[in-house]
């Protein structure tokens, strides 16, 4: 029953994310205050897809994965962040985060069997830049530090949704589950490509 609840859920991120693709990336909305910060993770297409994508390639390692890789994402995105804020150059930005979406989905959809530090490295890598771009547009008061708390909450609330989706729809017994989740990373992958011509 549980599986059935949340695939019409993940597709429907999936279709929003993926027809909203013209809209990626930041600059979108007020980068101040918790509820701002909260809710902004969920209007940047590139953003959802990859955070949803973090939390199917946990619940696929399982075992430690399921928090150990999410939380990593989320503890660089925040550094990523410091980076953003403080006005250190980070070339290729744009790119990392596009790159973020194919790669992260290709890890759904081919299956990785990664170890957890790998796998850890792996989102920390992609997190540095989701974290640099959006830091970069926080301002430096209270207002922006509490943008940066609501943030990094609406990223963790969208790597639970892909958790949850992947721990209830991937393990379902009649196998179609995994296929499901699998094609779901494909999908991803897919959108990360047509984010990347967008940048060409």
């Amino acid at each position: 029953m549980k599986s059935r609840c949340i695939v019409p859920l993940l597709a429907a991120i999936l279709v929003g994310a993926m027809t909203a693709a013209a809209n990626a990336h930041t600059g979108i909305g007020d980068t101040s205050g918790l509820a701002h910060g909260f809710l902004h993770p969920v209007s940047g297409p590139d953003h959802i897809l990859a955070m949803v994508a973090v939390g199917l390639f946990a619940a696929q390692l399982g075992g430690r994965a399921i928090w150990l890789v999410p939380l990593s994402f989320v503890a660089v995105m925040a550094f990523g962040g410091v980076l953003g804020l403080a006005g250190i150059t980070l070339p290729f930005v744009e790119l990392g985060i596009g790159l973020s979406v194919l790669v992260l989905g290709a890890a759904v959809a081919f299956r990785l069997r990664a170890a957890v530090p790998v796998a850890m490295g792996l989102v920390g890598f992609f997190a540095v830049f989701h974290g640099y771009a959006h830091g970069a547009e926080m301002p430096e008061n209270i207002g922006g530090f509490t943008y940066g708390v609501g943030f990094m909450l609406g990223t963790a609330m969208l790597h639970a949704i892909g958790v949850g989706a992947g721990l209830a729809v991937g393990r379902s017994q009649n196998g179609r589950g995994e296929l499901f989740v699998r094609s779901a990373g494909a999908l991803i992958a897919i959108t990360g490509a047509a984010f990347l011509g967008g940048l060409a």
